[in-house]
């Protein structure tokens, strides 16, 4: 080997070496923050204890659907947390009246309203995939905040203009490249309201939330509203929880 080719394995090796040692110094000085350690350990205690004291309640659930800026659908929801802890939820509202065949009809009349039966299921279809993604930041889960934790995707910090609370901001929650903050009261140890910005399929198919909390009197927190925007279809799902009432 030449003194030049010596001299390049040996600069080689100095970089992946102090590579190495920052990395080992990074997830040691992270691994000993014990105030981030114990925020986390409080974020995931109070979600463990919520979710157990929620399956006690049931509540009202309305769902109002907007596209562009105007309402095309309201629904009304009995719920209460299965054994699995997913939501199990029961219609409120009146089934749907069976269109009449007027018979006679032109054939032009009934292709629109084929292609406007079309285009409810469409974005029918992209709400309830955008439904089922928020299920599964919300509320937040102690092993994914965990796991976060683990792969040191948390961030902590004051909140802004609010000496009471502070903030963590957790990355790569569900899928790579999303983020949800979380605003937590100091004193109360709760929730106050987490923001998430996600996507469907494709990172360009964005999905950006915001979601409230409140206490129920001597009882746990939950989730008061939700704002859910599809960005791509300009599609708004906004959920108000209500009537929460001690099975």
């Amino acid at each position: 080997m030449t003194n030049h080719a010596r001299e390049n394995a040996f600069q080689s090796f100095l970089v992946l070496l102090t590579i190495f040692v920052v990395s080992c110094f990074a997830e040691r000085a992270y691994s000993q923050n014990p105030e981030l350690q114990q925020k986390i350990a409080d974020i995931k205690e109070a979600s463990a204890k919520n979710k157990q004291a929620l399956a006690q309640y049931s509540w009202q659930e309305t769902v109002t659907i907007s596209l562009k800026g105007e309402q095309k659908k309201q629904e009304h929801f009995q719920v209460r947390l299965g054994p699995d802890g997913k939501p199990q939820k029961t219609s409120l509202d009146q089934p749907e009246a069976a269109a009449q065949d007027q018979g006679g009809g032109r054939r032009s009349g009934r292709l629109k309203e084929h292609v406007v039966e079309k285009k409810k299921e469409e974005y029918k279809d992209y709400a309830d995939q955008i439904k089922a993604l928020i299920e599964q930041y919300v509320p937040p889960e102690k092993d994914r905040i965990e796991q976060a934790h683990q792969q040191g995707g948390i961030m902590m910090g004051p909140q802004a203009g609010s000496p009471g609370e502070y903030r963590l901001v957790i990355s790569n929650y569900i899928k790579k490249g999303d983020s949800m903050t979380l605003v937590v009261d100091k004193t109360q140890k709760a929730l106050l309201s987490v923001s998430i910005a996600s996507y469907l399929d494709d990172p360009s198919d964005a999905v950006n939330v915001t979601v409230l909390f409140s206490g129920i009197p001597d009882g746990p927190n939950h989730v008061s509203r939700q704002t859910i925007n599809g960005v791509s279809k300009q599609l708004t799902i906004d959920i108000q929880n209500s009537n929460y009432q001690h099975l």
